[in-house]
């Protein structure tokens, strides 16, 4: 099943490209040179072209190549909001989860992860798990994943207490002296300040001063403007 589809990423390999890639990236696994656009056609044609089970046997597949480009495929093959029934895709999204070591492959799998959330925000109990996890990768995502609670202008009562509830996971991580964590924090922070500026602002007065100096920067960038 997966050889054709192989085929279709690599019609789209970009001369030069695989070379630039892997060391922006820092990838010791296979980096083909395909750009972001023709992977984002190629899952879209992908999505409408197989039913469900198809998609989900696909996403593994492409996961399990560790093919650069495929694993960030095998994300995007995912990512959509409405997906019914969708427990099969949440455990494999899951699945992947521990096995993160790169900053593009968690982030768009993380997307696909965060749609799933807000379709079920009760998967939040399972996702407080990973903020314990000795791999920092998942610690990472427990963030990234649940950013959709920063976006909300007019959050319900129940959202509120979500956002505050993530703010409280983004509050343990204040310690952590790790580039990619203080950077996750800032960034959740970030963008809930275009929101709901009183809760960031009374993060970082309480937690800003741990906080490494660049993500105390980017957390506050936009609450002055």
């Amino acid at each position: 099943m997966l050889a054709p589809y192989l085929d279709q990423l690599n019609a789209h390999v970009e001369p030069g490209r695989a070379e630039q890639k892997a060391a922006y990236h820092k990838q010791s696994r296979v980096v083909l040179g395909v750009p972001n656009p023709a992977i984002n056609d190629l899952t879209k044609a992908w999505r409408q072209a197989l039913n469900l089970p198809e998609r989900i046997e696909l996403a593994d597949a492409l996961w399990q190549s560790d093919i650069f480009e495929a694993r960030i495929a095998a994300a995007k093959l995912l990512t959509q909001a409405r997906i019914r029934p969708d427990e099969a895709v949440w455990e494999l999204l899951c699945n992947w989860v521990p096995e993160f070591d790169s900053w593009a492959i968690a982030d768009h799998a993380c997307g696909a992860i965060s749609k799933r959330l807000v379709a079920d925000p009760a998967r939040l109990d399972q996702v407080e798990g990973w903020t314990r996890s000795e791999h920092m990768w998942t610690r990472r995502a427990a963030l990234v994943a649940t950013l959709p609670w920063t976006k909300q202008n007019t959050p319900k009562p129940d959202d509120l207490a979500r956002r505050d509830r993530i703010l409280g996971w983004a509050a343990l991580y204040v310690p952590d002296r790790d580039w990619f964590i203080q950077k996750a924090v800032a960034w959740w922070l970030r963008d809930l300040s275009k929101h709901d500026a009183p809760r960031v602002r009374a993060f970082l007065a309480e937690h800003g001063e741990a906080m490494k100096p660049f993500a105390r920067r980017e957390a506050a960038k936009y609450l002055d403007r």
